[in-house]
């Protein structure tokens, strides 16, 4: 039997597929073959496992990678399970506590997963309502603070938005369905509102009832008091991102469409700009490129005021 170690680069013939899931040797994957050369002999191609970073995982999704990624030995951020709320007992939390944490609601949807992981490389705080926080804690590990249960439970949503500065909801339907966000200085809503509006015939109809949730929300958001940003996107397309540029014109989210991953990309840089009252705005992929998000956004809400 014969051992040979080599590069990826080295040519071999009439082998079988490559089996990476299996690994017999401590450098990683390796397979068997035979040809009319080779008779009974096995050779063995080893590859030396490049460790792949958190940095690294993160820039291969937002590149187009795997949509979960799995990471182990994460730093231990929040120890206490915040699934329960039977410890709760009413505790009210002083009105001066560090708010400096980013809500996402529907963090299992995909746009909520693109939502937290464009948070994760801002580095910003992140806790998420999710549906399974086993799923999440494989998806996130440590770097999302999870939460599940019932958000129509008083109890429970002041336990979510504990710390939280700015909820980010990437679908509708939250934002009429919770009671107070008391304590919230900012809430970013993802509005399809434009491109449901536009649909007509069957497609108006399947959309009916996202339509009247869209709606709900951005009435419900715009007479809460609460510093808003709605972003009319244009309709989600399962492209990569960071290949286009933006528009912003009027009208542009009725007809045009844009990456889910810029979609993404807008709600979190949205967080740099904080409207005094409400700030509504379109967006859609286009020619744009914007080196100053604040600036961006300060010139749109000047212009639509």
């Amino acid at each position: 039997m014969v051992l040979v170690c080599a590069s990826s680069t080295l040519p071999l013939t009439n082998s079988v597929p490559f089996t990476s899931h299996i690994s017999t040797t401590p450098f990683g994957s390796s397979f068997l073959f035979n040809n009319r050369y080779t008779s009974n002999v096995s050779v063995f191609v080893c590859h030396a496992k490049k460790k792949i970073t958190f940095v690294d995982r993160i820039l291969d999704y937002i590149e187009g990678g795997p949509k979960l990624r799995k990471w182990y030995g994460a730093p231990g951020l929040f120890e206490k399970d915040d699934t329960s709320t039977s410890d709760d007992g009413g505790e009210d939390y002083p009105e001066d506590e560090v708010r400096d944490a980013v809500l996402v609601t529907d963090g299992d949807s995909e746009m909520g997963q693109m939502v937290i992981l464009s948070l994760i490389v801002n580095k910003s705080r992140v806790k998420a309502l999710v549906k399974d926080k086993r799923v999440a804690l494989e998806a996130f590990g440590n770097y999302v603070e999870s939460m599940v249960g019932d958000t129509s439970d008083n109890r429970f949503l002041k336990k979510a938005l504990r710390g939280v500065s700015t909820i980010i909801c990437p679908n509708e339907g939250f934002i009429s369905s919770v009671g107070s966000l008391q304590g919230v200085k900012h809430v970013i809503l993802l509005s399809q509102l434009s491109v449901y509006s536009g649909k007509i015939g069957i497609q108006s109809m399947m959309k009916s009832n996202a339509k009247k949730l869209a709606e709900k929300d951005e009435s419900v958001l715009r007479s809460s008091g609460i510093p808003h940003t709605i972003i009319r996107t244009g309709e989600l397309q399962d492209t990569p991102g960071g290949k286009q540029g933006f528009n912003f014109d009027k009208g542009c989210a009725g007809s045009g469409s844009i990456s889910k991953e810029d979609a993404a990309f807008v709600c979190v840089k949205a967080l740099e700009f904080v409207p005094q009252t409400g700030f509504i705005f379109e967006v859609a992929n286009g020619e744009n490129k914007v080196s100053d998000w604040k600036e961006c956004l300060a010139a749109l809400m000047e212009k639509s005021s």
